[in-house]
């Protein structure tokens, strides 16, 4: 699948980071210069400078033969403009939009050339599961050419990660914390969410093993 991801902020860039370990063809396009340049590592995925709400540099970074679309930045407005532009100029077939304010929803549907509209707090699998249409996200990456696993654990009292952030745990190498589960409701992490006894953490990797995750954690 050829995927354009618009936004390399912590939930763009994760999105790339696992479809393009599930071996699609994956661009991101970023407006910040120096956000973009950190994720240079993305080996797999194709970093392309600008302003996604330019319909120019949307056809450079490929949107005319892209099977779908994800507008994933942090202003209700330019995902908005992202959807419209890819369905109504270029005819992407699907296109998924992040929703930031929960008072803006109402706009995210096909008028605005949305097919999928994402709540902020969805956790990353469900948000990857409802953009490309799988119907087994955890199967798909399971087995994957790429090796990509989903793995889980869970935070308690002994835990060595308990009372720590994310920001200061050192995951292994290919590694994210797609969701986080606390009190039965999930939200998808940033760096500052601190781990208490009790979360339950969903991970996708596609170099570490379930060895190495535990001992992150545990």
């Amino acid at each position: 699948m050829k995927i354009l991801i618009a936004g390399a902020g912590r939930l763009g860039s994760q999105i790339a980071q696992v479809l393009a370990a599930g071996n699609n063809d994956v661009t991101l396009v970023e407006q910040d210069g120096t956000r973009l340049s950190a994720l240079a590592h993305l080996s797999r995925v194709r970093l392309v400078l600008g302003d996604a709400c330019d319909t120019s540099l949307m056809e450079h970074a490929g949107s005319l033969t892209c099977d779908l679309v994800i507008a994933a930045t942090g202003r209700d407005e330019d995902n908005l403009v992202i959807s419209m532009v890819a369905k109504r100029r270029f005819g992407v077939a699907r296109v998924a939009a992040r929703v930031n304010d929960a008072e803006n929803a109402w706009l995210f549907d096909q008028r605005w050339g949305v097919d999928v509209a994402v709540p902020t707090a969805t956790p990353l699998i469900s948000l990857i599961e409802e953009a490309t249409g799988a119907t087994d996200t955890v199967a798909l990456l399971r087995l994957s050419k790429a090796g990509v696993e989903v793995m889980e654990t869970a935070i308690t009292e002994r835990s060595r990660a308990a009372g720590h952030t994310l920001g200061e745990i050192s995951l292994p190498a290919g590694t994210v914390v797609a969701s986080v589960v606390r009190d039965g409701r999930p939200t998808v992490p940033g760096p500052d969410m601190r781990l208490l006894p009790g979360d339950e953490l969903l991970l996708v990797s596609h170099e570490a093993t379930e060895q190495e995750i535990h001992a992150a954690f545990q």
